[in-house]
């Protein structure tokens, strides 16, 4: 169904893959836009227990492309080091393929909007709180269930163990 990564010795572990998801702060979504053509759109998110979770509007071109078509697929990018002297990068990235989902139950949106808003505003409980119940009528929040994961890291970043 997915494909083997070409170069397998410079695949991450899972759990490198997930510890990259919950340190990183913003990422790619791709979906399927309009006339076949790819809409790719950065997104702030939140990864929790095999979802990641994303807040928008309730109207826009990402929202339309998941209803005609729910697999996506969420590019985060760890590392980013260009190195000219040696005519190279150190990367570090993970891409996250499953479905979108939009959440209409009210409990289950709300609970996505907590881990949300406590990512990005983890010292302000009573702000959160206040900001989510003024929002979450008029926010959408939709979750991604991931199918399939891959990372990939510069082969100077593998360890040797791995390698």
């Amino acid at each position: 169904m997915f494909r083997d990564m070409r170069r397998k010795k410079q695949l991450l572990t899972d759990d490198d893959c997930v510890a990259i998801l919950e340190r990183g702060t913003s990422g790619v979504l791709a979906v399927s836009g309009d006339d076949g053509y790819p809409y790719a759109v950065p997104l702030s998110y939140v990864y929790r227990d095999g979802k990641i979770y994303f807040h928008c509007a309730k109207t826009g071109h990402k929202l339309d492309a998941i209803a005609q078509h729910d697999k996506v697929s969420f590019c985060v990018i760890d590392l980013d080091d260009v190195k000219p002297e040696i005519y190279s990068t150190h990367y570090r990235s993970v891409i996250a393929f499953g479905r979108a989902q939009i959440l209409d139950d009210e409990a289950d949106k709300r609970s996505a909007f907590e881990i949300l808003a406590a990512k990005y505003s983890p010292d302000d409980p009573q702000g959160r709180a206040q900001e989510i119940d003024k929002q979450l009528k008029n926010v959408c929040i939709f979750a991604v269930a991931i199918e399939h994961m891959t990372g990939k890291a510069a082969k100077e970043l593998i360890p040797e163990k791995h390698a």
